[in-house]
């Protein structure tokens, strides 16, 4: 089992123990220090060679002196510092944006002040954030959830809602039909899972999925290289705070729980705020599935919203409730807002060099989306990628980083594509959102999402 550390939050989850008190003190006392008040300490600006005899002495005996005065300097510091951390807001939240969020939840239990300047604190962590794995792992588990359990230990914003993909063979344990790779052991357990929600505070909603191939940029800025997997163990993790004018509002479909009143339920339909719909449809191959995501693509193309996805292998979490193991269903999130943005550009089966792919993903430029908390999605067939493109290996994730550079591009590569052509500039909004065309086979959807 790994080890896990549960998530606290400043409403009163968990008790502090006197030991994590006297810790959380510590810390932000010895910072405290380095921030305030660095202890200066005596040097002598003349070399001892030079001094006569009772120069010396006089040398020795300012060294002993500050020798016993070491110790009361050192408690006077301390009390001012404790009498700083103790009154003086603005600095005590000034020390707090340096400490991860797990840190900032457990030491907002020691008293009225900091749990406020915590507080605070929390609502400026409005920035994205994401962890990206690759394998293989020594462990059970995945080894995104390996990497998961060190590294949410230094975030610095609390996930409200967590977009996780992994590649199916290891984790499914069942190598994909098109390749002949010998099967790794299934890593798809209860435990795994549990393992995975654990990892999180409550009520974040968690959303995992296996598919075929993986696009992920790795843990770090968002001007690292992004990188196409289609073999071998990986996976990423997107961690979404709670954002103002953002909602964000996770939706599972099968073919007993859809209908009008569950779209509308999720923002579907009848939005006017939804701009971006993200949906991953699993099992489509199994009777009955190209069907339901006709209806349901369907109802979706009435909106207005940008709708980008494709076929994935299966989805791990949330777990199934309303339909049976091997059913058909889809995943989601609509994302709702003023301030969401999205913009998406279809590369279809005649795009075949990296010139063309470039200058295709280029248009995207013309949607004026920013920077800052803007994430690009790569939703590609597995009869693209390397053999696609006459053996050169991440040509697409290569054609978008020359054109976004500072934005990170995570995606799949999959048994089918959703999306299509939908840029907005200005008052113009140039798009195809029929039924027949968000469904596509051997293209790759290029997709910007803003989150204000």
């Amino acid at each position: 089992m790994l080890l896990r550390r549960v998530w606290m939050t400043s409403s009163g989850r968990g008790v502090m123990t006197y030991e994590e008190t006297q810790y959380s003190y510590a810390v932000l006392t010895s910072r405290a220090l380095s921030v305030l008040a660095p202890r200066q300490r005596w040097r002598s600006r003349v070399e001892s060679s030079q001094l006569g005899g009772r120069a010396r002495e006089n040398l020795d005996t300012s060294e002993r002196k500050m020798d016993e005065n070491q110790d009361f300097a050192a408690e006077l510091q301390d009390s001012k510092a404790a009498y700083v951390l103790s009154n003086v807001a603005e600095v005590v939240e000034r020390i707090l944006t340096f400490l991860p969020t797990k840190s900032l939840l457990r030491i907002a239990s020691v008293c009225r002040l900091w749990r406020n300047c915590a507080r605070r604190v929390l609502r400026t962590q409005q920035h994205l954030t994401w962890v990206s794995a690759l394998g293989p792992s020594d462990t059970e588990v995945h080894a995104l959830c390996s990497i998961l359990a060190q590294e949410v230990e230094n975030v610095f914003l609390l996930p409200k809602t967590v977009l996780a993909m992994v590649d199916c063979e290891a984790f499914t344990g069942q190598a994909y039909c098109y390749r002949q790779s010998k099967a790794k052991k299934s890593r798809n357990s209860p435990d795994t899972v549990e393992e995975l929600n654990l990892l999180f505070p409550k009520g974040c909603d968690i959303m995992g999925i296996a598919t075929p191939g993986i696009v992920l940029t790795p843990t770090g800025p968002g001007s690292n290289p992004p990188q196409e997997h289609q073999e071998g163990e990986a996976g990423f993790a997107i961690m979404l705070p709670s954002m103002e004018g953002v909602h964000i509002k996770p939706f599972h479909f099968c073919k007993k729980s859809i209908s009008p009143s569950a779209l509308k339920e999720a923002g579907l339909i009848e939005n006017p705020d939804l701009r971006v719909v993200l949906l991953f449809v699993y099992e489509a191959y199994k009777p009955g599935g190209a069907r339901f995501l006709s209806q349901l693509l369907e109802q979706l193309s009435k909106s207005k919203a940008l709708i980008a996805g494709g076929l994935v292998e299966s989805v791990f979490s949330p777990l199934r409730q309303c339909c049976s193991q091997g059913a058909h269903g889809v995943v989601g999130l609509a994302l709702s807002g003023p301030k969401v943005q999205g913009a998406s550009v279809l590369l279809d089966q005649d795009i075949s060099n990296p010139k063309e792919a470039e200058a295709t993903i280029r248009r995207l430029k013309a949607a004026k989306i920013p920077e800052r908390n803007t994430l690009g999605f790569m939703f590609a067939c597995v009869g693209r990628g390397q053999s696609y493109y006459n053996n050169q290996n991440n040509v697409e994730a290569d054609a978008f980083r020359k054109v976004f550079p500072n934005t990170p591009l995570f995606g799949l590569f999959g048994n089918g594509e959703i999306g299509c052509d939908r840029i907005i500039k200005d008052d113009y909004t140039l798009c195809n959102t029929e039924t027949d065309s968000l469904q596509h086979e051997y293209t790759t959807v290029m997709t910007l999402v803003h989150l204000g």
